[in-house]
C-alpha cells in the first residue's frame, strides 16, 4: 500500500470516525425529539419532490392538444397545481418547526456535554495538567463554544438530523432522473452529486484541523478582545493611559491569529474549488446531452421534460455549502472531541504506575479502586515522612525531605519566607499533587489508599488564592457545605464566627445581595471583607463535617492589627479543631499551639512561640525583624 493510499485510508477513517461519534450522541437529545426531528425533516425532504411532480403534471395537462384546442384549463391540471401549492405551503410552514426542533436537540446535547466538561475540568483533572498550556488552550475552546452556543456538539447533531432532507431530497430527485433518462443519468447526476459533496466537506474537514492548530493564538486573541471590554479594567485603563497601546496589541493578537488563517485558506480552498466546479459542470452537460436526445424522441411527453430539468438542477447544486449543517457538522464536534480528550489524557494521568501509585501530581477520582473510607479522620496525627516536590517542568524541588507531624486537635501554624514550600505543603495535604518521593500518613494510612473525595470532604482550606463567587453571600458561605445551604441559621452563625455579622448587616439584601456590583442589587467588597467571607465560607465546612481546617494567608489584606484580632479569635473558636495556619508573618501567630518554620522545603525551627524566642534561631530574628517594623509603621 502507498503512502498516498494510506493517507487517504487514514482520512476516511477520521472522517467514518467523527460521523460516528455525532451518531453517538444522538440519543442524548432524547428519542421523542429525534424522532420527530427525523419524520420532519423527512418530508421537508420529499415535498419539494412532490412539487416537481405536481407543477410537471400540471404543465403536461395544460399542454395537451385537447386542453390547448378546447382553451379550458382541464380539471387535472387545477388539481395538480392545488398539490403543488399545498406543497410549497406546507413546507414553509414546517420549516419554523424544523429549527425549533434542532434548537431542542441542540440545547439538550449541549447540557450533557456543558455537564461532562464541568465534571472533567474541576473534579477530573489532575492539577498538574491544568497548569500546562495545551490543557488551557483546549479547556478554553471548549468552554468558549459551549458558552457562547456558537458551533457546539448540539449543533453538530442538529445539523446531521437536518441532512434527513437534503439526502432525501438529492435520492428523490436521482430517482425521478432514472425513471425519466434511464439509469445512467441517475448515476452521473448522484455521481456529480457525491463528488461536490464529499469535496466540499473534505476541504472543510482540513481547515478545521488548521483552526484547531491555532488554539494558543486563539486564546491569546480572546483574551486581549475580552479584557480589552471588560467594566472591571476600565479604571485601570484610564488612569495609566493604556487604551493605545491596548489597541495595538489587539491589532497584533489578531493579526497573528487572522493572517495564518487566510493564508491557509486559499490554500485549501481555491484550487479544490475549481476542481470541484469542473467535474460538478462536466456531470451537467453530460445530463444535459442525455435530455436532448431523450427530447428528441416523439414519445418525450412535457411531463418527463418537465420532470427532468428539475430534477436535474437538485444533485448538481448538491455540492455547495449547506448553513443549517456543513459549519456545525464540522466544527461543532471540537468541543465534545476535546471534553473526550481531556477526559481519557486525566483518566491516563491518573492511572496507576508499574508500582501501584499514579503519577506524581496525578490525582482524580478515576482512582484504580475504591480508596478507604476517611471517616472520623483524623483521630491522632497527620504525618509528613520524607516527603520532595517539585513541580512538573521545574528543576527546583520545593519541598526536600520534609518530615512534620500535625497532631490532631492542637492549632498549628506554618511560617517561613516567600517560596519556602508553604502553599504546595497544603495542596499535598489536600491531595492536589503527589509527593514526588516519601508519603503522607493519616492516622497512619497513607493518603493515596483513602478515597479521595471522602478525604478532602473532612479538610476546610481557603487558599490564598480564595474564588470570590460572583453569587450572593448565602452561596460565598454556603458553598462550603452546599447540602447545608439552606440552613440561614446556620449560615449567619459561621458568618459571626468569621467577624463578618457586620458585613451581612450592612448588605441591601442580607444574605441574598449579590456579592458583585455588576448585577442589580450588588455590592462590591474590599479584600478585608472578602477575606471574612472566605472565612466564614471554612468555617460553614467544619459545621458541616470537616475536621481539618486549614487556611493559607487568610488576612493578607488585613491590617496588622486586624490580623491579630482575627487570629486570637479564631483560635478561640477552632480551640479543640486540627487547625493548620500558613502565614509570612510571625507576630500574628505567637498564639498557635505550635509553630513550625519552613526555610528550603523542610523544617528548620518547630516548638511554641515562646520557646523558638528563647531559642534564638531564625524565627527568633524574623520575628524581632517584623515586629520592629510594624511598630515603625504604627509610630509613623
Amino acid at each position: 500500500m502507498t503512502a498516498a493510499v494510506r493517507r487517504v485510508a487514514a482520512h476516511g477513517r477520521d472522517r467514518a470516525a467523527r460521523w460516528l461519534a455525532i451518531v453517538r450522541l444522538v440519543p442524548r437529545a432524547g428519542w421523542p425529539v429525534v424522532a420527530a426531528s427525523i419524520g420532519l425533516n423527512l418530508a421537508l425532504g420529499a415535498l419539494p419532490l412532490a412539487f416537481i411532480v405536481a407543477t410537471s403534471v400540471m404543465l403536461d395537462r395544460v399542454t395537451a392538444p385537447a386542453a390547448v384546442e378546447s382553451g379550458q384549463i382541464p380539471a387535472a391540471a387545477l388539481a395538480a397545481f392545488g398539490l403543488a401549492i399545498a406543497a410549497l405551503g406546507v413546507q414553509h410552514a414546517l420549516a419554523p418547526a424544523q429549527a425549533a426542533l434542532g434548537e431542542l436537540v441542540t440545547r439538550r446535547v449541549d447540557g450533557y456535554c456543558a455537564r461532562r466538561l464541568i465534571t472533567a475540568s474541576l473534579a477530573d483533572a489532575p492539577m498538574v495538567l491544568l497548569e500546562r498550556q495545551d490543557v488551557l488552550d483546549k479547556l478554553s475552546d471548549a468552554r468558549a463554544a459551549l458558552v457562547e452556543q456558537d458551533m457546539t456538539p448540539g449543533s453538530a447533531v442538529a445539523g446531521l438530523l437536518a441532512l434527513v432532507s437534503r439526502y432525501t431530497q438529492v435520492v428523490g430527485a436521482a430517482v425521478l432522473v432514472g425513471v425519466v433518462l434511464g439509469p445512467v443519468a441517475a448515476v452521473v447526476v448522484a455521481g456529480c452529486a457525491v463528488v461536490a459533496r464529499f469535496g466540499n466537506r473534505g476541504s472543510l474537514a482540513r481547515w478545521a484541523a488548521v483552526v484547531a492548530g491555532l488554539g494558543g493564538p486563539r486564546r491569546r486573541m480572546r483574551y486581549i478582545a475580552d479584557t480589552g471590554s471588560d467594566p472591571v479594567v476600565a479604571k485601570e485603563m484610564r488612569v495609566l493611559g493604556l487604551l493605545p497601546w491596548w489597541r495595538a496589541r489587539t491589532r497584533a493578537e489578531v493579526a497573528a491569529y487572522l493572517y495564518p488563517l487566510w493564508s491557509e485558506r486559499r490554500r485549501i480552498y481555491f484550487a479544490p474549488f475549481l476542481g470541484f466546479t469542473a467535474a460538478a459542470l462536466a456531470g451537467a452537460v453530460v445530463v444535459m446531452f442525455l435530455l436532448r436526445a431523450a427530447a428528441g424522441d416523439p414519445g418525450f411527453s412535457v411531463l418527463e421534460l418537465s420532470i427532468a430539468i428539475q430534477a436535474i438542477t437538485i444533485p448538481i447544486r448538491f455540492g455547495v455549502f449547506f448553513p443549517e449543517s456543513d459549519v456545525q457538522t464540522q466544527y461543532g464536534m471540537y468541543a465534545y472531541e476535546t471534553i473526550v480528550g481531556l477526559e481519557r489524557r486525566f483518566a491516563a494521568a491518573a492511572a496507576p504506575t508499574g508500582q501501584g501509585t499514579a503519577p506524581a501530581g496525578a490525582i482524580s477520582h478515576h482512582q484504580r479502586q475504591p480508596g478507604l473510607p476517611a471517616d472520623g479522620m483524623p483521630k491522632h496525627s497527620i504525618r509528613f515522612e520524607g516527603v520532595r516536590f517539585a513541580y512538573p517542568g521545574s528543576e527546583r524541588g520545593v519541598l526536600a525531605d520534609l518530615d512534620l507531624e500535625l497532631v490532631a486537635g492542637q492549632s498549628t501554624a506554618i511560617v517561613g519566607l516567600n517560596g519556602a514550600g508553604k502553599t504546595t505543603l497544603v495542596k499535598l495535604l489536600a491531595g492536589l499533587y503527589q509527593p514526588d518521593a516519601g508519603r503522607i500518613l493519616v492516622d497512619g494510612v497513607d493518603v493515596r489508599e483513602l478515597d479521595i473525595r471522602a478525604w478532602q470532604r473532612r479538610l476546610a482550606v481557603i487558599f490564598q488564592d480564595y474564588v470570590r463567587f460572583e453569587l450572593d453571600a448565602a452561596a460565598n458561605i454556603g458553598l462550603g457545605a452546599p447540602e447545608r445551604m439552606a440552613d440561614e441559621a446556620a449560615l449567619r452563625s459561621a458568618a459571626e464566627r468569621a467577624g463578618a455579622s457586620g458585613l451581612l448587616a450592612a448588605l441591601p439584601a442580607g444574605l441574598a445581595t449579590p456579592l458583585s456590583a455588576r448585577y442589580a442589587g450588588g455590592v462590591d467588597l474590599s479584600g478585608g471583607q472578602w477575606q471574612r467571607i472566605a472565612l466564614a465560607r471554612a468555617l460553614f465546612a467544619v459545621e458541616g463535617g470537616a475536621r481539618v481546617l486549614v487556611l493559607d494567608e487568610p488576612t493578607a489584606q488585613l491590617d496588622v492589627r486586624a490580623e491579630v484580632e482575627l487570629f486570637d479569635r479564631f483560635l478561640e473558636i477552632t480551640r479543640g479543631l486540627t487547625t493548620v495556619v500558613i502565614s509570612h508573618r510571625f507576630s500574628t501567630v505567637r498564639r498557635a499551639d505550635r509553630i513550625v518554620v519552613l526555610a528550603g522545603g523542610r523544617v528548620t525551627e518547630d516548638g511554641s512561640h515562646d520557646e523558638l524566642v528563647r531559642g534564638g534561631g531564625r524565627y527568633a530574628e524574623l520575628f524581632q525583624l517584623q515586629a520592629r517594623r510594624f511598630a515603625e509603621d504604627a509610630i509613623a
